[in-house]
């Protein structure tokens, strides 16, 4: 019970704090800024290359939406008592699993919001480079048909993995942040005390 109290106490604290329109300003001109240049790199990337890389990296970027959407659902259904009792144990990452569940709006917005929609939109602009290198390697195709599938297949694979990653993230919420406490531990390399 005491434990019920404490979350609702710190869910409180941090909804307060996150009252501000700081924040969506911010992530706002974050979000501008990395679509525009993930955009024009990705472009620049996929004209240099050859149909079956620009078919692997579409792949990737797809894939890392479907990560990044996973992970702020887990974020938003976890329980931060798991995580209390991993930090008293010393456990490495379970600070950063903490920061991440006590600021869920933000993490969640940013995975799921700006990384997973910059996702969205760089594979729409990947895919549509794809289809116009396709077309210019036919002959005599008609234009709607090679758009309408490789459209269909982004979406389809998109929509797809998201609902799976959904289902995982809130089936396994807390052994995902978890992980990803983990694995910003060690990219932040300072070591909890």
């Amino acid at each position: 019970m005491d434990e019920e109290k404490k979350e609702i106490k710190i869910y409180r604290r941090n909804n307060k704090k996150s009252k501000g329109y700081s924040w969506i300003f911010y992530v706002t001109i974050i979000s501008f800024i990395l679509s525009a240049l993930l955009i024009s790199v990705t472009s620049k990337v996929l004209q240099d290359v050859s149909v079956v890389t620009a078919m692997i990296i579409l792949a990737i970027i797809i894939f890392i939406g479907i990560i990044f959407d996973t992970v702020g659902i887990s974020v938003a259904s976890a329980s931060v008592a798991t995580f209390h009792s991993m930090a008293a144990k010393k456990m490495y990452g379970a600070k950063k699993a903490i920061w991440l569940v006590n600021n869920a709006d933000k993490v969640s917005s940013f995975c799921n919001d700006v990384i997973g929609d910059i996702c969205g939109v760089i594979s729409g602009a990947a895919s549509a480079l794809i289809i116009v290198v396709l077309l210019s390697n036919m002959e005599s195709v008609e234009t709607s048909w090679p758009n309408l599938v490789m459209s269909g297949l982004v979406a389809s694979i998109t929509v797809g993995g998201k609902a799976v990653g959904k289902r995982i993230a809130v089936n396994k919420g807390n052994n995902i942040v978890y992980k990803t406490g983990v694995i910003i531990q060690f990219f932040t390399g300072r070591r909890e005390k």
